[in-house]
């Protein structure tokens, strides 16, 4: 598993919470987004089916959900 640094996750929530339409209770669509714009350089598209990087999801995923607990 690939450990991120505090100060990389931290940005990355703070750039998910600019995201257009953000909703914490839709905050697995959104840490998704990000893992995929951090891998691929762009926001997904409506169907798009590339790979993200899952240990980063996770990690964003576990960040918010222990911030919002």
């Amino acid at each position: 598993m690939t450990d991120y640094s505090k100060s990389f996750l931290d940005s990355l929530c703070l750039k998910i919470k600019c995201y257009p339409r953000f909703s914490i209770t839709e905050i697995e669509k959104f840490c998704w987004m990000a893992a995929h714009e951090h891998k691929h350089g762009i926001l997904p598209t409506e169907y798009d089916i590339r790979e993200i990087d899952e240990d980063l999801y996770l990690q964003l995923l576990q960040k918010f959900k222990a911030n919002n607990s």
